[in-house]
């Protein structure tokens, strides 16, 4: 299987991707942060999807929620 450019080596499949984002969340969770809002879960839904990377997302969440 060729690696997709787009994603790191550990984020190369949807399960990888997933595997992640369930770290990341739990790490949050740990840390007293509030869950993802609806636009952020579709986000990274979208993600996991591979449609998305963690950069984009981040993006669109930036510009949401902090715009300039």
């Amino acid at each position: 299987m060729k690696a997709n450019a787009r994603f790191g080596p550990a984020e190369q499949t949807p399960a990888q991707r997933q595997a992640l984002l369930d770290e990341a969340q739990a790490l949050g969770a740990a840390q007293g942060l509030p869950p993802l809002s609806p636009f952020g879960q579709r986000l990274y839904r979208r993600y996991v999807a591979g449609e998305l990377s963690v950069a984009e997302c981040s993006a669109q969440l930036r510009q949401r929620y902090n715009p300039t």
